[in-house]
């Protein structure tokens, strides 16, 4: 069986790319490199550099490698920025799955995993979110994702498409130090280009109504995710069954506190965050269970909090070497 990998070239698509490896899965990477990074991609894993959003590369690709199943990793995925630009989010996240799917119907592909986003889920009003967790998407990036679940949906009905929607929460970590998130927007790479620069790290808010009055999220191992990717392409091509979506969270929160402290372990690097104002819109805690996952996809959390943090550093020092 042969994957295609939308966004292989990217932090986490690179991370499911080493995973089908490691499980003796074949994959191909397709990615524009917009965001990814082609020394992300493993020398003896085919390339093909364009956008999901050009149907006929796309469509070369899927017939050029016999693609038996895609895992669509590939989008924009800056929520914030989203909101100033909803039209490149909508182009990229709504359009470009469109015509990847439809690229894949023309080569009768039936089988895909989606990546989805606890974006989703907006700001619940609940301390544990689950699959059942009322969808109310509050920028256009969680809108996007959301239209993303709902195309997949709509195509099951048509033509019998079998898929699956993982809804990620805070990916951090590394599984190789050759792969590290590069996002300018992710809480790790800018807790880390701070103390490397010499600046001191800042939290948004220290007034929430949580332990230590900093937000709490929850945060998983992007290798952890990865697995479960694999166990979603395996389901799918065993004809198993499986859920419309899953919640990849650990059922326990960390806070930004927490994150800082153990950072300072890590890194040898003693600081004290600056505290700023709250930013307008965040929730004092968002936290997923995972259960469904842990039942059909493998999912469980293999690392701990110091271990993400660890790895994390570990790739962001290997990239100043």
């Amino acid at each position: 069986m042969t994957w295609l990998v939308t966004g292989g070239a990217g932090y986490i698509g690179a991370h499911v790319v080493r995973a089908l490896v490691a499980a003796d899965l074949r994959p191909v990477v397709l990615d524009d490199l917009s965001s990814g990074h082609e020394s992300f991609v493993p020398q003896d894993v085919p390339f093909v550099r364009t956008s999901i959003l050009d149907g006929a590369g796309v469509l070369d690709a899927l017939e050029r490698y016999d693609v038996t199943g895609v895992i669509h990793v590939a989008g924009f995925k800056y929520a914030g920025v989203s909101v100033q630009r909803p039209l490149h989010t909508y182009e990229q996240n709504v359009t470009g799955t469109a015509v990847l799917l439809g690229a894949m119907a023309d080569r009768g592909i039936d089988r895909i995993v989606f990546s989805s986003s606890a974006a989703v889920y907006g700001t619940p009003d609940v301390d544990i979110v689950t699959e059942t967790t009322p969808r109310n998407p509050q920028s256009p990036y969680g809108e996007s994702k959301l239209i993303g679940e709902w195309l997949l949906r709509d195509l099951e009905i048509a033509s019998g498409m079998r898929h699956t929607s993982l809804r990620y929460f805070n990916v951090v970590g590394s599984g190789d130090p050759q792969v590290r998130d590069t996002s300018p927007h992710n809480l790790f790479p800018l807790v880390f280009d701070a103390l490397v620069d010499g600046r001191t790290p800042r939290i948004n808010g220290n007034d929430y109504p949580t332990p230590d009055g900093t937000a709490v999220r929850d945060y998983i191992h992007v290798a952890d995710l990865a697995v479960s990717h694999v166990a979603a392409a395996r389901r799918l091509d065993a004809g198993e069954p499986v859920e419309a979506a899953y919640n990849l969270g650990s059922g326990e929160g960390v806070s930004v506190l927490e994150i800082m402290t153990a950072v300072a372990d890590v890194t040898g690097v003693p600081f004290t965050p600056e505290i700023g104002p709250r930013r307008p819109g965040d929730p004092a805690r968002i936290v997923a269970a995972g259960d469904l996952a842990a039942r059909d996809l493998d999912w469980k959390m293999r690392h701990t909090l110091h271990d993400m943090v660890r790895s994390a550093w570990e790739a962001r020092q290997a990239a100043k070497s």
